[in-house]
């Protein structure tokens, strides 16, 4: 396994501790409070530390003229060949020296992605800094169709290559972390499926194989711009699930099903491996192994996919809403007490925390267009909101999360590819977590901050530099980081400060 970069102040992991390639080992089996006040409430904070989903790739699709940057009659050999018109084309390498044109003959497409980002806190946190990290992704898909004439089926297998630094990690100690392609350094299998569509107009789809939940399930689309985790994957099971559920950088083996049961409504559902300890520092170990987790979400969208729209009529403000479940029948441990009935701050504590069969959430998701430019189709002004609650709070960190922002799309005249958004999140600590550092502050005799909540702010601007790079200045400022956690570089046991983070994010298509 990859080693922990888990501060050397806090305590040292039981020999039978899971790690995890994503995230600091979370402490499992016997838990003892260091002697340092405060370290065991900010171990398990970073136990609890989230990476979510990276910033879309663009699906693959069979290259054309258009998209490879060929001008009618140029030279499609030669080292240069790609660069051929490269202004125009939708990735930086064209059709990659004939590549994408021989993969096209066999109904196979392929896409590849890097992200790079420097980000860095100028206030607050651990320590101050910049830290550079980035993400390689790569994507093939078979169409059966175009391969041997089967329809309906999609074929799907993606790579990821995660390199550089974890700001989150190393000066932050936030809950909602600065970046959603944060993650230990790996080169890893992300997802491998099949996806099979049936009935009249593919009313009906079957995905099998192993999934990362975040592609399709909880998604808020106008807050997918954003550099925050929060925006892709949210707190509530970044937190809650057992490391953080199958999403990225995980997935899990399982089945999802789609069902289109009238024009604006949809639902969708599968199961899948619950336990995402089990997977391996590669991404291919296929187990079924450990518990289950269920979720469904109803969707409503208007006008539907596929509606007409009529001459002479304004064009309704489009809007998605979504409304989901989710249910693992793993066991969980309990924030505040052991095995006994004793809290786990108490010296006489077993240090085997209780557990708790099962676990669940409820979530709502709106994506809402509130104003379009009459002249301008392409300027519109979008909102969104995402609310996820945890019943059960005995047994999880974070029992309510809040997204929330605004999208300006063409936010300038000729910048028709431009995005501007204002975001916020707000992930509130559940009273049981609070009551361990409570008991913490008790038992050692120390003044032990109790964790409440963490609220951040995002700016951030994409910027269309070629239609196959984008760049996107980013600010964040997180209030209260980590609920109030306490800095382990102050010898009173005072809060890390609020954090002001600036970045910048680069997009390139290959």
């Amino acid at each position: 396994m990859q080693t922990s970069s888990k501060p050397n102040w806090l305590p040292k992991p039981t020999d039978t501790q899971l790690q995890h390639p994503r995230l600091t080992p979370s402490v499992r089996g016997k838990r003892r409070l260091a002697t340092i006040a405060g370290s065991t409430v900010l171990g398990l904070v970073l136990a609890n530390t989230s990476f979510a989903a990276p910033p879309r790739i663009s699906k693959p699709v069979s290259p054309e003229p258009s998209q490879t940057g060929q001008r009618e009659g140029a030279a499609t050999t030669g080292l240069l060949a790609p660069f051929i018109g490269i202004s125009r084309s939708s990735n930086l390498l064209g059709d990659m020296w004939g590549l994408r044109p021989w993969l096209s003959q066999y109904g196979l497409s392929f896409a590849l992605q890097e992200t790079s980002e420097v980000l860095g806190n100028v206030t607050g946190g651990t320590k101050q800094g910049f830290a550079y990290d980035g993400l390689t992704l790569m994507v093939l898909e078979m169409d059966t169709q175009r391969a041997f004439d089967w329809y309906g089926g999609t074929f799907t297998v993606s790579a990821l290559q995660i390199h550089g630094r974890n700001l989150s990690e190393d000066n932050l100690q936030t809950l909602q972390t600065a970046s959603g392609i944060q993650s230990d350094r790996a080169t890893r299998l992300w997802e491998l499926w099949y996806e099979q569509k049936l009935l009249e107009e593919d009313r009906l789809s079957v995905k099998i194989g192993q999934q990362s939940l975040d592609q399709e399930f909880m998604v808020s689309q106008n807050a997918l711009l954003f550099v925050n985790t929060m925006f892709g994957w949210p707190m509530v099971p970044s937190a809650d699930m057992l490391e953080g559920g199958p999403a990225y950088p995980l997935s899990a083996p399982g089945i999802r099903t789609s069902v289109r049961l009238a024009d604006s409504w949809t639902v969708l559902a599968g199961v899948f491996t619950g336990d995402a300890r089990l997977q391996n520092d590669s991404g291919t170990r296929f187990t079924l192994d450990g518990g289950a987790l269920a979720i469904a979400e109803l969707q409503y969208a208007y006008p539907a996919p596929g509606a007409m729209v009529y001459a002479g009529r304004k064009t309704p403000l489009a809007r998605t809403y979504r409304f989901g479940v989710w249910y693992d029948t793993e066991d969980f441990e309990d924030q505040r007490f052991d095995n006994t009935g004793l809290s786990l701050a108490d010296p006489a504590s077993t240090g085997v925390a209780q557990t708790h069969r099962g676990n669940y959430s409820l979530y709502a998701v709106a994506d809402q267009m509130i104003w379009q430019d009459p002249e301008r189709a392409d300027r519109a002004l979008n909102a969104f909101i995402r609310a996820m609650g945890m019943p059960q709070t005995d047994r999880n960190l974070i029992d309510f999360s809040l997204n929330a922002g605004l999208t300006l799309t063409a936010p300038f005249l000729g910048r028709d590819m431009d995005t501007v958004g204002l975001g916020m999140g707000y992930a509130h600590v559940s009273g049981r977590a609070a009551g361990l550092d409570r008991d913490t502050g008790f038992f050692t005799g120390s003044a032990i901050p109790v964790r409440d909540n963490e609220v951040f702010v995002e700016l951030t601007y994409q910027y269309q530099l070629t239609p196959w790079c984008q760049v996107q200045p980013d600010f964040q400022y997180v209030f209260n980081p980590g609920g109030g956690v306490p800095n382990p570089n102050s010898a009173s046991g005072q809060r890390v400060k609020d954090e002001a983070v600036i970045g910048l994010r680069v997009n390139i298509a290959f």
